[in-house]
């Protein structure tokens, strides 16, 4: 390193930034968190939350800080999706950026932009405009992700509130795999399972039958791993 503080290599270094697609459930439909860049390039273009990672953090601490700053959210869920290094993805240079994907209880956060960022909102998927860079491409991957991961391990729990009913295990399985279920054999498959405390109380107030509030036991899923239990919808 220079006396000046810059970096001087004997090979070109791409640099590196974080991308997160943020899904969330509104109990009816699932949606993702998109942030309008206030910068160039694509200033005014709705993209996914990232930036540069910082030299003193690592790929994670560079997609949890970035979603933090530029809309608010914090202490979710989040998995590494894929690496993205195509030549030309970015009109800035060579960049190459780490993906996460991560679920949040819509209700938990309130929405603040910040940062880079001049907006953030949340977006059902039926309702994405063209995304900046590549993040159309990403967020079809981590669609997919998604998709495949919710049927072998429980994470869509992860979009739950706290207490939730039947219905609502069930709408959530719907918006996520775009199809409908059979209410019976979905609820047998889910009670079979032993991963669900239910609780003393019932919706009020609803124009169908009230139904039961179960908890997801994180504990005791954890305990039927370690034994071989396998979670397949």
């Amino acid at each position: 390193m220079s006396k000046a503080g810059n970096y001087c290599y004997e090979y070109p270094r791409p640099m590196v930034t974080t991308d997160c697609v943020i899904f969330g459930f509104d109990g009816s439909a699932l949606k993702v968190l998109l942030i309008e860049r206030g910068i160039e390039p694509y200033k005014g273009q709705w993209a996914l939350p990232g930036g540069f990672m910082n030299m003193e953090e690592d790929a994670e601490q560079c997609a949890r800080r970035e979603l933090f700053e530029e809309t608010g959210v914090r202490d979710m869920f989040i998995e590494q999706l894929y690496t993205y290094s195509d030549v030309n993805r970015d009109p800035r240079g060579r960049v190459v950026s780490i993906a996460y994907f991560a679920l949040v209880k819509i209700l938990d956060y309130e929405l603040s932009a910040g940062d880079d960022a001049k907006n953030a909102n949340w977006f059902s998927m039926s309702e994405i405009p063209s995304l900046a860079f590549d993040h159309d491409h990403i967020l079809r991957m981590a669609i997919q992700r998604l998709k495949g991961k919710v049927r072998y391990q429980p994470i869509g729990f992860e979009l739950l509130e706290e207490k939730f009913t039947m219905r609502d295990l069930q709408n959530l399985y719907e918006a996520i795999l775009e199809l409908q279920i059979d209410r019976r054999n979905f609820h047998r498959k889910i009670m079979k399972m032993d991963i669900l405390i239910p609780l003393d109380e019932k919706e009020a107030n609803t124009p169908h039958r009230a139904g039961r509030y179960f908890q997801f036991d994180r504990k005791k899923y954890q305990e039927l791993t370690t034994k071989g239990f396998n979670f397949e919808l």
